[in-house]
């Protein structure tokens, strides 16, 4: 494990290791699903993410693909249009946790005991483990004119990302929350029906270079609109498992990144 440095996280406004911080973040992400902690990196680190993400862009594996709103194969006991299987669009490049280059600050941020700790407590898990294949710890995410991240649930139960640069505009990660109860098995089909036709006016988030995100996406709806503009938005999601020596499966290693490893 590496030690954080003030140089990379703002620690004057977020002391990591404070349990009265900590516990401020959980009580947030338990009430609200989402948990914002606006300029979390500092403008030092900040600069260096995103000059390694311009450097190492013609490094990415760019996607355009169709899916439904739960990221699995088409249910034949459904119609086309229907809730479960109408499709939606995304679009997006991204280079790996292979790609990264080993003194990043990503990866001291990634590897750091203060902030995994700090993961566990807020996120109420006893420890947290890398991805045992090479592509899917770290991930940055390059999104530029007319690209976007359709409505879908998330399959694990909480996502971490980092915005490192917003586009001149569009680009906003919208979501409702509580749309449908998985574990219940509760779909909820009617009321992902009305997200899917803009009838319910979702919650928007108004994010800031160096801000962190600790969202549950598992049973709200969420997107990325379309990004408009010259500026490429650079996103950095931060992959943990709860349990160790988990690979992401070759099937969505191939989809995502378009290799095994």
């Amino acid at each position: 494990m590496r030690n954080l440095s003030g140089d990379i996280v703002n620690f004057e406004q977020y002391p990591l290791s404070d349990s009265r911080f900590r516990a401020q973040c959980k009580g947030k992400l338990d009430g609200d699903g989402v948990l914002v902690l606006d300029n979390f990196l500092t403008s030092l680190a900040i600069a260096s993410i995103r000059g390694e993400g311009i450097d190492n862009q013609h490094l990415a594996y760019f996607t355009e693909k169709n899916h439904n709103i739960y990221l699995s194969p088409a249910d034949p006991e459904f119609l086309s249009d229907h809730p479960r299987n109408r499709e939606v669009v995304s679009s997006k490049g991204c280079i790996t946790t292979d790609q990264i280059p080993d003194g990043s600050e990503l990866r001291v941020l990634y590897d750091a005991l203060e902030f995994r700790d700090l993961l566990c407590a807020v996120l109420d898990i006893e420890e947290l483990y890398d991805y045992a294949d090479p592509l899917s710890s770290i991930n940055l995410h390059y999104a530029s004119n007319g690209q976007e991240l359709g409505w879908h649930f998330d399959n694990s139960s909480f996502a971490i990302t980092l915005l490192i640069q917003p586009p001149e505009y569009g680009g906003d990660f919208e979501y409702v929350k509580d749309v449908r109860d998985a574990d219940q098995g509760h779909m909820n089909y009617q009321l992902s029906q009305k997200v899917l036709d803009g009838k319910i006016p979702p919650e928007k988030l108004s994010l800031g270079a160096g801000s962190l995100v600790l969202f549950r996406g598992r049973n709200s709806m969420h997107r990325v609109t379309p990004v408009k503009g010259n500026q490429t938005r650079l996103l950095v999601v931060l992959a943990y498992n709860t349990e160790p020596g988990i690979s992401l499966s070759e099937s969505a290693r191939m989809t995502f990144y378009g290799r095994l490893g």
